[in-house]
């Protein structure tokens, strides 16, 4: 493909226009790591201040007002991931969110003390497992897919098939390779086992069709910061199907939990519906930066942001055969769009002085995951496909002069 081909792609988007409304200080600067820290909407600064404006006026006077946001945010975010309306919270992290859930599907499941993940699943998600089965609460069984294709439902059945899982958890999006699960398929492998099924769709939401409805899914969690664009660290969610509501409890009880929480009353008795997932004050400036881009995501519409996102990898994978193969890259995402999330992996040798170097010498923005892999994230709001086009000439241009070889090898903490 030639640029102008880009050009002209760029030109047909339907999605053009929501590029102006995200913060894009550097026009030069082409960023490619929006599935690890989405851009800034320009709502999202007037928002903010409106917020802090409103703190500052009425201070514990807005409570009322607030109070609820978690479940209005939560509703907002339903239909991107296939939900109802009162299925889904937001609250706390991503991490605690897991522990929350884990621990809830451990309980209503006596008997069954195995929980299964994959290999290459997310680090947080493998630890908080592991410390669960650390403190005698499970038994973890770890599946060894493959390193670029997404465990499958076959490989599950199996897992299960020693009729004691409680819990499966997976990525619907593999964070390293960008393989997308067969969400419905293993689902129902899980059940038919006797498990429920936990997804994490922190690299899903907002970037391909979730359906956790339409798949029987029991329970999810993500976070907002990448493809919902709400901020770096901002507040996580979680889903609970809603006739498991009254069968699951968090194992964090904290006040906002609470059916009643400002009687103050000595015991604890757990709201109804979704809201018993709630445990500590909520962080409201994060939430009021969630629920816009949230709105973002919903007004694009998830049909068309994932025809583009398509678009986009497909390029990255035709100019990485065409440009970067000949210089000793590999693919790391699967070739078949309908397998693949939103961001592709670039597999060299030389992967994370090659990523330093893009950032200083070429201003390229992606990320390094060990041991091998060049993520460019590629979200379809903002991201044009004359960035894909730059970015990877510019790759193959650093590359072939050797320009990465000055760099030093050792991973800086941040990567």
């Amino acid at each position: 493909m030639e640029r102008r081909e880009a050009e002209r792609l760029d030109a047909r988007d339907p999605l053009a226009g929501f590029r102006g409304r995200f913060v894009i200080d550097d026009e030069e600067l082409i960023y490619v790591d929006g599935n690890s820290l989405g851009r800034l909407p320009r709502e999202t600064v007037r928002r903010l201040a409106g917020r802090v404006d409103e703190w500052g006026a009425r201070l514990v006077r807005a409570w009322p007002d607030w109070i609820d946001l978690p479940l209005r945010v939560g509703d907002r975010l339903a239909p991107i991931v296939g939900a109802e309306p009162g299925e889904v919270l937001m609250a706390d992290t991503t991490t605690v969110n897991l522990y929350k859930l884990a621990a809830a599907a451990l309980e209503a499941r006596p008997g069954r003390p195995a929980i299964v993940t994959d290999a290459a699943n997310f680090p947080t998600d493998r630890y908080v497992f592991q410390g669960l089965a650390a403190r005698g609460a499970a038994e973890l069984r770890v599946l060894e897919s493959d390193a670029v294709d997404a465990p499958t439902a076959a490989e599950v059945t199996a897992a299960c098939a020693p009729g004691d899982v409680a819990l499966v958890s997976l990525q619907h999006v593999a964070y390293r390779s960008g393989a997308l699960a067969d969400l419905e398929a293993i689902t129902a492998a899980a059940h038919d086992a006797g498990a429920l099924v936990l997804w994490d769709l922190g690299h899903s939401a907002g970037a391909v069709p979730v359906g956790l409805r339409a798949a029987g899914a029991d329970l999810a969690v993500g976070c907002t910061y990448k493809y919902l664009n709400g901020g770096p660290g901002s507040v996580a969610y979680l889903y609970v199907r809603s006739d498991l509501l009254e069968e699951l409890g968090s194992p964090i009880w904290g006040w906002f939990g609470q059916r009643d929480q400002f009687r103050m009353g000595p015991d604890y008795e757990p709201a109804d519906g979704i809201a018993r997932f709630l445990a500590g004050t909520p962080p409201i400036l994060d939430l009021t930066a969630a629920e816009v881009g949230i709105a973002l995501v919903a007004e694009a519409g998830i049909p068309t942001l994932r025809a583009k996102s398509v678009a986009l990898t497909e390029l990255a994978v035709q100019l990485h055969d065409a440009w970067l193969a000949p210089l000793g890259f590999e693919l790391g995402s699967p070739r078949d769009p309908e397998r693949r999330g939103g961001h592709v992996s670039l597999r060299h040798a030389d992967a994370w002085p090659i990523c330093r170097a893009l950032v200083e010498r070429a201003k390229v923005v992606p990320d390094f995951r060990p041991p091998d892999s060049i993520r460019i994230g590629l979200p379809p709001l903002y991201t044009r496909f004359v960035d894909v086009w730059d970015a990877l000439d510019r790759l193959r241009r650093l590359v072939a002069a050797g320009e990465h070889r000055s760099f030093d090898r050792a991973p800086a903490r941040v990567t």
